[in-house]
């Protein structure tokens, strides 16, 4: 997902801030078997998309109920490694940038959970994954750093390809999707619009990783973790959606998202450290792939040709960002880095 990343994106900045540098214990495995990497990247992406189609599925439970079961997953991980490193929970001077960092992460993950129940899964999705574009349009201004010509041109592709994929009616008409629940067709605007809001939070929330990438990736992840808790819990209680799921399949789907959570984010940690952040952005990018598949599959919804070709922009943007990336990280005398100046640039 989304983790994204969910992030896609729930991996911290400073994991990968240094990402020409692969620790010693790895190296000698990266070496043996080149694709590891790719391939834990790619099977991480399988499990968050997973937990979307679980996040779908249960219509019974609230996607703010079911956040609190997937940010159960992010928090286990860490918890062993903070207490083997001993690294300090709270730390002196960055505690107002973690309670950021927290906050945005926790509101793009719900929005985007919100998304998932309310609109094609595919579609939400490939927006929601987007967010590694936008990044940089926040990295210039908070960070002043560098948004040249190539930025421009992938921000441009996606923000066109996300407009194919919404279909706003002040430039489509009243041209909502035909397939679906009416449920789905009614609150498909507002699932947009926070599709659209969980990527500007979680570009946001990679943003102020940059600002920590001093503290080690388990005191951003923990500080993460519990404060989702918090807050999850509290807005699904304050809205009154708390319920125990039924008895059978709901209560093993709930326990499976959790479980899948954790999966994803121990496999992405570990390919992380084994590849660059360019070649894992990559195979990230199949989490779009199986979000159709899953589509298709369990929802029997056929993405039409605005979703498609909406689809084929937002992939094409995050890969070329992804070989930029990657392309940037190699020394400057690599043949490859020679061959593809422009992407370096």
């Amino acid at each position: 997902m989304t983790e994204g990343l969910e992030l896609r994106q729930l991996v911290s900045d400073n994991e990968i801030e240094d990402e020409t540098i692969i620790p010693c214990s790895d190296r000698s495995a990266h070496k043996r078997y080149p694709f590891i990497g790719i391939l834990l990247a790619t099977l991480s992406s399988l499990f968050f998309s997973l937990c979307s189609v679980i996040v779908k599925w249960m219509i019974h439970v609230d996607p703010m109920e079911l956040a609190v079961c997937r940010f159960v997953g992010v928090l286990l991980p860490v918890v062993p490694i903070l207490i083997w490193k001993n690294e300090p929970l709270f730390p002196s001077g960055k505690r107002v940038m973690l309670f950021l960092r927290s906050f945005v992460g926790t509101t793009g993950l719900m929005l985007s959970f919100y998304s998932f129940r309310h609109m094609p899964l595919a579609d939400a999705s490939v927006i929601v994954f987007s967010v590694p574009v936008f990044v940089a349009i926040f990295a210039y201004i908070f960070l002043r750093e560098p948004c040249g010509l190539f930025s421009v041109i992938t921000i441009i592709l996606t923000l066109l390809g996300v407009i194919l994929i919404t279909r706003p009616t002040f430039l489509f008409g009243n041209t909502l999707p035909s397939f679906g629940p009416e449920e789905e067709k009614h609150n498909g605007g507002w699932g947009a619009v926070a599709a659209f809001g969980a990527t500007l939070f979680g570009a946001n929330a990679y943003v102020l990783l940059r600002a920590l990438k001093s503290l080690h990736f388990a005191v951003v992840m923990a500080n993460f973790g519990i404060f989702a808790l918090i807050q999850t819990f509290t807005v699904s209680w304050y809205f009154g959606e708390l319920c125990w799921p039924q008895c059978g399949l709901e209560r093993l789907l709930m326990i499976a998202l959790a479980i899948f959570s954790f999966i994803g984010q121990i496999l992405l940690t570990i390919a992380l450290k084994m590849e660059n952040a360019g070649p894992v952005a990559i195979a990230r990018s199949a989490d779009i792939v199986f979000a159709f598949i899953w589509q298709v599959l369990f929802f029997k919804e056929v993405p039409n040709i605005y979703s498609l070709a909406g689809a084929f922009l937002v992939v094409s943007s995050v890969i070329i960002t992804g070989l930029r990336k990657w392309v940037m990280s190699l020394p400057d005398a690599t043949p490859l880095k020679l061959r593809l100046q422009i992407l370096a640039k």
